[in-house]
């Protein structure tokens, strides 16, 4: 089989295309998460802290002298990259919490039961019919 007959059974398959469409959606899902943290959450919670803006937060580890910039441990954006992985993290427990309760209650849910085959019903009527056969030879 050549390689480029094999990468195109592989790209077709329907998993593959799933978890393309997933990675996008995800990719998406993680910048409005992005902005929700950056634009709603810490804005107040840099105002409890006294006006404080995260992502500015750096340790100065060499001042920029020249043409050469300062290095820094900009430390701010780390807190603010936990506080979107958190929510993140949070947010797909969520999902995947309500659907595994949506599965199992469609699992307990009972099937309808199908209409006995005609053949069923036939060896039904043979069970039943020996069964009496049975009680009627122990009454004599």
């Amino acid at each position: 089989m050549s390689i480029l007959k094999e990468f195109k059974e592989f790209a077709v398959k329907g998993n593959v295309v799933d978890m393309a469409v997933g990675i996008i959606i995800g990719a998406a899902f993680g910048k409005i998460v992005s902005s929700i943290v950056g634009d709603v959450i810490m804005p107040p919670i840099g105002l409890l802290l006294g006006g404080m803006d995260f992502t500015d937060l750096a340790l100065t580890l060499k001042e920029a002298s020249g043409k050469n910039p300062a290095v820094m441990i900009s430390y701010g954006k780390f807190i603010q990259t936990v506080v979107d992985f958190t929510i993140v993290a949070f947010a797909i427990f969520m999902l995947i919490k309500a659907l595994n309760t949506l599965k199992r209650k469609l699992d307990q849910t009972p099937a309808a039961k199908p209409e006995p085959t005609k053949q069923e019903l036939l060896l039904a009527e043979i069970r039943d019919l020996l069964k009496e056969r049975q009680t009627e030879r122990r009454s004599i």
